[in-house]
């Protein structure tokens, strides 16, 4: 057998080669390295870093079959907003020098100052810019919540660097007025605020009374521009008392900015201590990413769904009748609807019973067509939906708004109550040998006692 002969060359040539080509791999590496080091001591690059990292783990981990551990998934999203939050405090220090003497003067009354204001993480993915004044921080899970026995009012047109425009409950007092005069906002004296010992909006909880109820939201629940009497809370209370005969007292959990995930912490922290017959779930595109992105069918549907399962499960596994209630978003009422993605796709992304959700729009829709044809409207007078916050620049439910949400969830949740309340009927036919069924009972799991509410 003859041997292949390899042509080879001299080792005088070799050898400034493989220098050359060692030479060349050392600079890459230390490039490689030079761009690790100055991407890792940057606050962005360590966070770009760490993003990459789990991303890459995570792929691997779903080639094989398996998905992501919820203690990583948490752990990713503390990161993420630590680094936000971070990074915003840097651009308030930035752009608090950059006001005016009168506006600082407003800001640091609020507690809106950067020593003082309240940063955390809010609107599913966003930092919240919020007045320590009125709200505290949450670490079980909240982020933040309303600080209990607080009187504040709401101002609306404060203009902040970048051309934003903020809407704050600031603390009310003798001062206020003169000072948001001075910085050019509007101070909205009808929507004054309290809140209870409990840190929620509204008068103290009636513990004695004969139905009640968990109402979670963001601010639509809230109530932005409304007075005390006039939330969509305060209204559903009212209408279920009428209706029902009975007193229902209702929490209101709603805060600025909330989603799915702080609604969930704030069910499990209050349902102890105030056992509720129902849970209203109030929910919008913006629990799902940022809003014209959702409407569009992007945004982070998954995350939202995990915890809107969670409050689904906790009310099932306690034999509470949850309500899902999607808030309209009032461009929605003029024009195209591009309702497919929000709230479209929330009947078929939640495990929901149909019959427990509630899309209100149509009543609204009803209720806009009846006033924009009346009296008022042939008169020129109406020129924005009265149901909306348009007049104040605003998209949220005006008080009119607010009462007729109530008096549609009211209607809905009325019936699921006596649904639950309703003994098994049995079938009216006769067996097939000819005598009546045997009718048994038996009792739900989860079912309170009849002397319970």
């Amino acid at each position: 057998m003859s041997r292949r002969l390899n042509q080879r060359t001299f080792r005088f040539i070799e050898r400034p080669q493989r220098l050359a080509r060692r030479f060349k791999a050392g600079i890459l590496a230390a490039t490689a390295l030079l761009v690790v080091l100055t991407i890792g001591g940057s606050s962005h690059g360590r966070n770009a870093i760490a993003w990459l990292a789990s991303r890459g783990r995570w792929a691997a981990i779903r080639a094989v079959g398996g998905k992501p551990s919820r203690a990583e998934i948490d752990a990713d999203w503390a990161r993420r907003r630590r680094h936000d939050v971070e990074q915003a405090r840097i651009r308030l220090r930035k752009t608090y020098d950059q006001y005016d003497p009168a506006m600082r003067r407003l800001l640091d009354y609020a507690g809106l100052d950067p020593d003082h204001a309240l940063l955390r993480w809010g609107n599913f993915d966003r930092v919240v810019y919020l007045p320590s004044t009125v709200f505290e921080p949450d670490e079980d899970g909240r982020s933040y919540r309303l600080r209990p026995l607080t009187r504040s009012v709401w101002i609306r047109n404060l203009k902040l660097k970048d051309g934003l425009l903020a809407y704050f409950p600031l603390p009310d007092g003798p001062q206020l007025d003169e000072l948001v005069q001075a910085a050019g906002a509007v101070l909205v004296k009808t929507s004054r605020q309290t809140t209870s010992s409990w840190g929620l909006r509204g008068p103290e909880p009636e513990l004695a009374a004969d139905l009640r109820g968990i109402v979670l939201g963001d601010s639509y629940m809230q109530g932005l521009f409304v007075g005390d009497d006039e939330t969509p809370v305060e209204c559903l209370k009212r209408e279920l008392s009428a209706t029902l005969k009975r007193r229902a007292e209702i929490l209101n959990t709603g805060h600025l900015g909330y989603s799915p995930e702080q609604e969930f912490f704030t069910l499990r922290s209050l349902a102890e201590r105030f056992p509720p017959r129902f849970v209203v779930l109030s929910l919008f595109a913006n629990d799902f990413g940022e809003l014209f992105e959702v409407l569009d069918g992007r945004g982070d549907w998954e995350e939202s769904r995990y915890w809107i399962e969670q409050i689904l499960d906790y009310c099932r596994t306690r034999g509470i009748v949850c309500l899902v209630v999607p808030a309209p978003w009032v461009n929605q009422l003029r024009g195209p609807r591009r309702t497919g993605h929000y709230p479209g796709r929330l009947p078929d992304l939640i495990d929901v019973d149909s019959l427990a959700y509630l899309d209100p729009i149509e009543a609204f829709a009803a209720e806009t067509l009846r006033l924009s044809t009346g009296p008022k409207a042939s008169a020129g007078a109406v020129t924005a939906n009265p149901l909306f916050n348009g007049g104040l620049g605003d998209g949220h439910f005006s008080g009119a708004g607010c009462r007729l949400w109530a008096k549609s969830v009211a209607e809905r949740l009325i019936l699921l109550l006596n649904r639950e309340d309703s003994p098994p009927r049995a079938s009216a036919s006769l067996g097939s040998s000819g005598h009546s069924p045997m009718i048994f009972t038996s009792t739900r799991l989860g079912r309170r006692p009849s002397n319970s509410p």
